[in-house]
């Protein structure tokens, strides 16, 4: 007869993989024509952001003080996110191009 620990190891093992890959989400913002859409996101600690570029024009999520994701032309770039709090960013390239990620732990 097995003993009980034999069960108990796979199953927090099995807890504790898909807690962890379940946990953690992919959040897309596409850029079109110029535009952040949506212009508002959310997401949480440790989520990846993915800006899909559909412009011919490269662009930048950029918040001041922090990070600079360059995103070129017809192609994508992601970010981990590091910590909670309401993100505002921007385009260096195109200042008017602006939106928001809702951070949550």
């Amino acid at each position: 007869m097995l003993s009980a620990r034999y069960w108990l190891v796979p199953m927090v093992v099995a807890t504790v993989l898909g807690s962890a890959s379940a946990h953690a989400e992919t959040v897309r913002v596409t850029i079109d024509k110029l535009v952040f859409s949506p212009g508002v996101v959310k997401a949480k600690v440790g989520d990846t952001i993915e800006w899909v570029n559909n412009d011919i024009l490269a662009h930048t999520a950029t918040v001041k003080g922090d990070w600079d994701v360059l995103i070129p032309p017809k192609k994508s770039a992601t970010l981990v996110i590091k910590k909670a709090g309401e993100v505002e960013y921007y385009c260096r390239f195109h200042p008017n191009m602006k939106a928001k990620i809702d951070v949550t732990n």
